[in-house]
């Protein structure tokens, strides 16, 4: 069984988290297997040194996934922001 689409689902069922270790899974495998859109910065508690973030639209949520620039670019964080919350924000 390929671990890769599980980790891709439990991912977007998960709450915020950014984690101490990078998790398998490389940007490299993510922008091939992954339709999504370049961000210029990250948002909230995904934002810091050495990262970069791409987003994704799935089940009227906005999810996104921060990068490492180190190595093979492993996946270092994960957050999903709601469409309603979004519009709350940019009132």
């Amino acid at each position: 069984m390929n671990p890769v689409p599980a980790l891709i689902a439990c991912l977007f069922a998960a709450p915020a988290f950014a984690a101490d270790t990078p998790l398998p899974l490389t940007y490299q495998l993510f922008e091939t297997a992954v339709a999504h859109t370049d961000l210029d910065s990250c948002p909230g508690d995904l934002a810091q040194d050495g990262v970069f973030c791409r987003a994704t639209l799935r089940h009227d949520e906005l999810h996104i996934f921060a990068f490492s620039r180190d190595g093979e670019n492993p996946l270092v964080g994960f957050a999903s922001y709601s469409f309603d919350d979004l519009a709350a924000h940019l009132k």
